[in-house]
């Protein structure tokens, strides 16, 4: 019996029939760009997220791009950044013009830590973007308090993190802006590239809709140099449908991560969990000292799993005139990380065969 990290057409099964309907509904109607699915979906997911406002566009990389480019921030000013995070959130400060800043994350949580922030701040930092990693919030009382008190703008990148929330409020709606990827493999997956931006602020969300429409509000009238990021009108339809099954999909995840925490061996580094926070295990991560040859038993014994992320992004080609200095935590970090099957559609007994193959790794 194979277990494997992601199947697709398993995660989508469910959703099929529904899916054909709206398929259906969507070429009869032959309204293609920016109609009543996407109104409906932004609706829909502004008030699940308790949002004043949500803004769909192409992608979770445009989201976060946009999200930044509205806040207007002086060019060549610095944003403060996880060193742990994915590519795309410092894609996004470099594509506005921005100096990335990065700053080690804490290692039992995986986010952005607290305490180093104070260290990192200069007279030139102009904004805070964290990441709510693995589904996980940050400590977002910390982190308000500390925006606030330096008067930073704040951007929480929620790529990973749909449902997810910090003492009961869903993260998103914390910040200036709140940056969503639907990429099909996250816990609210398109079938192919969207993304959304939640704010509370009515000028920003009138900005971002003329921005992701070539900065046009009006049909050949355009009041800014904008792009072209509009979320599909077929995907926006899926995901509303999706929208409705996303509590219970993120709390099958997370009974499923209840085996790996009660019974993984403690030769493993496991995820923390406290009150505060509603982890949403977009990811269930593990870490260990011989990660890869650990990966290669699991696959020898017919069960797949990924690496989150196998290059921090400090050591990528792509920085290697951008970014300097040492991060050591980032670096153990993504040498010992090990990502476990944990989909909405696996079983309890899948996750039972892993822990048992785990438990009997030789270490």
């Amino acid at each position: 019996m194979k277990i494997e990290y992601e199947n697709l057409t398993e995660s989508n099964k469910g959703f099929k029939q529904e899916f054909l309907r709206k398929l259906d509904a969507f070429l009869d109607n032959g309204y293609f760009i920016l109609g009543n699915e996407v109104i409906n979906f932004e609706l829909a997911f502004s008030k699940y997220c308790k949002a004043k406002y949500c803004i769909g566009v192409a992608s979770g990389l445009d989201a976060l791009t946009l999200g930044l480019s509205v806040l207007d921030l002086p060019k060549g000013s610095e944003v403060l950044v996880p060193s742990n995070t994915y590519i795309a959130t410092i894609l996004a400060i470099l594509n506005n013009g921005l100096v990335p800043v990065l700053v080690e994350p804490n290692l039992s949580t995986y986010n952005i830590d607290i305490t180093e922030l104070p260290k990192k701040i200069t007279r030139k930092t102009s904004a805070l973007m964290i990441v709510h990693l693995y589904g996980k919030s940050c400590d977002m009382d910390a982190i308000v308090d500390f925006c606030e008190s330096h008067k930073l703008k704040l951007i929480e990148d929620c790529a990973q993190a749909h449902g997810a929330d910090y003492k009961g409020r869903k993260v998103g709606t914390f910040g200036d802006i709140g940056a969503f990827s639907f990429y099909p493999t996250k816990n609210l997956g398109a079938l192919g590239d969207a993304g959304a931006i939640l704010t509370n602020n009515e000028a920003t969300m009138l900005k971002l809709k003329s921005l992701r429409n070539y900065g046009s509000s009006k049909k050949y009238y355009n009041d800014y140099v904008g792009f072209n990021s509009r979320i599909d009108e077929l995907q926006a339809s899926f995901l509303s449908l999706k929208l409705s099954q996303l509590d219970e999909m993120n709390k099958r995840k997370r009974n499923l991560a209840r085996f790996y925490l009660n019974e993984l061996d403690p030769k493993f580094t496991l995820p923390v969990e406290h009150d505060d926070y509603y982890d949403v295990y977009h990811i269930f991560n593990i870490r260990h000292s011989r990660r890869d040859q650990l990966r290669e038993y699991l696959k020898e014994n017919n069960v797949t799993t990924e690496v989150h992320y196998p290059v921090p992004p400090h050591r990528q080609k792509a920085m290697a005139n951008i970014i300097t200095g040492n991060y050591p935590i980032s670096d153990l970090i993504h040498s010992t990380t090990l990502s476990l099957p944990i989909a909405h559609w696996h079983k309890p007994e899948d996750i039972q065969r892993v822990i048992s193959l785990l438990n009997r790794f030789d270490v």
